[in-house]
């Protein structure tokens, strides 16, 4: 990151937070987002092709950003059930992902898949809407 870049990322900032505060146009605060990413992704595929060239002499470094890119976070935040109620054990989180994701294939929008079956033409009125089971998920 250079003070090229910095700056821009500063000002992008200091622009979406005068729009949200009322004192910047949206059309101001829409112009500095894709300057602002444009210089990011060059910086960062110039840094990327300079540790590829230099992969035989720096191996420690090439190293590095691979396994920095590899890793992932594998837990999941706190979550709200149905009640409002703030869940934190893996358990329950667990309980409350199902149930939401078994709520997303059941037939509560029965009318929605109705009007998309019409609006195609296929003849699907007679058939049931695929339903998941707890066994299933």
């Amino acid at each position: 990151m250079n003070k090229e870049l910095l700056s821009k990322l500063k000002h992008k900032t200091e622009a979406y937070r005068g729009w949200k505060q009322g004192q910047v146009a949206w059309e101001e605060c829409r112009k500095t987002g894709p300057a602002a990413r444009d210089q990011v992704r060059k910086a960062k595929a110039l840094i990327e092709i300079s540790l590829a060239r230099d992969v035989k002499g720096n191996k420690k470094s090439f190293y590095r950003y691979v396994s920095d890119k590899r890793r992932t976070r594998e837990n999941v935040g706190p979550l709200r059930n149905e009640t409002g109620d703030l869940i934190t054990q893996d358990m329950e989180k667990a309980e409350v992902l199902n149930d939401f994701f078994a709520s997303v294939f059941t037939g509560k929008c029965l009318s929605h898949a109705a009007q998309v079956t019409e609006g195609k033409g296929r003849d699907w009125e007679n058939a049931e809407p695929p339903t998941v089971g707890e066994d299933q998920v």
